[in-house]
């Protein structure tokens, strides 16, 4: 019988769960590597962590390890349930928070080692989480897509941490009881940019207008395992960040509200870090809350032990 110890948390409704003890020996070196040797070696302890019947679609995996770079405090890779996460925003923030809950951080500056890059954040006193998140941009403006069923669809391309092809004009309405025509729909442009020249997008964000006056607009965004992002996406915020500056709609240093479909938010603002290039470091803040430690038991008599 196996064990892997972990602690539960949401951030803004998305969940978050960190494994703490138990998770495979990736061994040393840069934290992409070991991401690479999770993959290719280990990926059942993947399923098993987030993966029905311990887990859920929309659950997003963080394996604490020891940092690689010398500057940084904790290494973490991300993971879902149908794979692997340059970086997650919502996730960076549940890691803070459980490990606060742990005992292993105090509020103040810490800095994260993640396969894209180390990531800065700040624990408040009051509980809130800063993210400085890996520098983002927009690949392209306005690229048009053909979808079955819509016709042609126009939206930017942008890295945020994960790559995001991100939708303004769709003519549907952001609401939780439309979440199957939301979900058809990205899942629908998803596929279309796949096979018409995006391979690596793998997250597709719509917006419109909220009607909270706190915030500055909502969006829907459907993840790489065609599960929506309960709270209002810290990489997904991070690439809007990116074609904001672009288009000089925000100025830097001022604060955006992302609001997600059940009524979350985080409040974002960015630096530039190249003009030219259209570089900008995005800072994402929220607050996760604790919900559960568990140890996790894999019975190698179970049929369903590494999870489906």
């Amino acid at each position: 019988m196996r064990t892997i110890r972990v602690i539960d948390s949401h951030t803004a409704g998305e969940p978050t769960r960190l494994v703490m003890e138990g998770g495979p020996d990736l061994g040393d070196g840069p934290l992409e590597v070991r991401a690479r040797r999770f993959r290719e070696r280990f990926d059942e302890y993947r399923s098993a962590i987030v993966n029905e019947p311990r887990g859920s679609d929309p659950l997003v995996g963080a394996l604490l390890l020891k940092p690689n770079r010398e500057d940084c405090q904790f290494g973490v890779i991300f993971f879902n349930n149908v794979g692997y996460l340059g970086m997650c925003g919502h996730g960076t923030i549940g890691l803070i928070a459980s490990l606060a809950h742990a005992g292993q951080c105090r509020p103040g500056a810490h800095r994260i080692d993640t396969p894209v890059g180390p990531v800065d954040t700040r624990l408040r006193a009051d509980g809130q989480v800063e993210v400085d998140n890996v520098t983002s941009h927009r690949l392209a403006r306005q690229v048009a897509v053909t979808v079955p069923g819509f016709g042609e669809v126009r939206g930017d391309v942008a890295w945020g941490g994960n790559w995001f092809f991100l939708i303004d004009q769709h003519g549907l309405h952001i609401d939780p009881d439309q979440v199957e025509v939301l979900t058809d729909f990205t899942w629908r442009v998803r596929q279309a940019l796949n096979s018409q020249g995006h391979p690596q997008v793998d997250h597709v964000e719509l917006f419109a207008p909220s009607a909270n006056a706190q915030a500055d607009g909502r969006n829907f965004v459907l993840c790489p395992g065609k599960a929506y992002d309960r709270s209002p996406c810290g990489t997904g915020t991070s690439a809007k960040l990116a074609c904001l500056a672009a288009d000089d709609q925000l100025a830097e240093g001022e604060t955006w509200i992302q609001e997600s479909l059940i009524g979350s938010s985080f409040a974002a603002r960015y630096r530039w870090v190249n003009r030219e290039r259209g570089e900008v470091a995005p800072t994402i803040t929220g607050s996760a809350h604790v919900t559960a430690e568990a140890l996790l038991l894999l019975d190698p008599a179970d049929p369903f032990c590494w999870g489906f």
